[in-house]
């Protein structure tokens, strides 16, 4: 069997896409009886899925696609936004982490959080100055995930804002039901440090786990069985920027980046339950 490459869509994956594909809304403005045979034939959407996905990967601009493999990159983009404004791809991360849960279990024990942050010279929304570059524009990705690196909760913020600014709302936008009768440890660094933000982790159900690099060294000094937990965060950073589309943001408004951030989660979850290659 042929090797499934990193920006096509396996039929094991999209098994589990097709059932959520949003449905097409009728236009009362136009005009649907049509003779038999007539008019262009809707785009598969799987073909649209595919164009998608291949953006996301290759970092290409909607009009790169190459027509030979995808057909109209416009009308790809038409319907990428439509699916994002129907929430497609949130619900489809949502739907993974559910698969993902029945047959790995999701470790909710040591949750790990921490944010990146991207160029967004383009960015109207979520955007602002980043201390780290100058003052360029910039955004934050701000990430939760779990012992394994399995994203459970995004938040976009602007370059500007501080980690801990973002930690109440991303706790709260965990796509997934939290279990209540499960002991859960919150690894973060010292950014996090201090009664507000340690309230906020208490305040949620968790036991903190702030420590610095140099703490987590010297721990692992004295006790070489030692496990360092706040590093798998930074794990799945590095997947998120293996998607080229979001290395650096060119996408103007916040639903779009948004929504390519949640394809790139859904795969990256759907990946870990073993669907996207089989």
């Amino acid at each position: 069997m042929a090797k499934v490459k990193s920006w096509q869509v396996s039929d094991s994956f999209w098994q589990k896409v097709e059932p959520l594909i949003p449905s097409p809304k009728p236009d009362p403005n136009k005009q649907y009886l049509r003779k038999p045979g007539g008019g262009r034939k809707p785009m598969p959407a799987r073909k649209i899925f595919a164009g998608i996905v291949y953006v996301l990967r290759t970092g290409c601009q909607w009009k790169a696609l190459p027509k030979e493999g995808f057909g109209s990159s416009s009308a790809i983009h038409t319907h990428f936004l439509r699916w994002a404004e129907s929430s497609f791809f949130v619900s489809l991360w949502r739907a993974g982490l559910a698969e993902y849960d029945e047959m790995e279990g999701i470790s909710w024990k040591w949750q790990s959080i921490d944010g990146a942050t991207v160029k967004a010279p383009l960015a109207q929304e979520t955007v602002g100055p980043n201390p780290t570059d100058r003052g360029k524009k910039g955004s934050q990705r701000n990430l939760l995930v779990d012992g394994c690196g399995v994203p459970l909760s995004l938040v976009v913020s602007g370059a500007n804002r501080h980690d801990v600014t973002q930690l109440e709302i991303v706790l709260d936008e965990i796509v997934i039901e939290r279990p209540d009768d499960i002991e859960q440890h919150l690894c973060a660094d010292k950014g996090y440090y201090g009664d507000p933000a340690l309230q906020i982790i208490i305040s949620k159900g968790y036991t903190p786990q702030v420590k610095s690099r140099g703490e987590e060294i010297d721990k692992k000094k004295k006790n070489p069985g030692y496990k360092s937990r706040r590093w798998v965060v930074e794990v799945s950073h590095s997947w998120f920027n293996r998607f080229r589309k979001i290395l650096v943001r060119y996408e103007k408004l916040n639903i779009t980046y948004l929504s390519l951030l949640h394809l790139a989660a859904a795969i990256i979850t759907y990946r870990k339950a073993g669907f996207i290659y089989g």
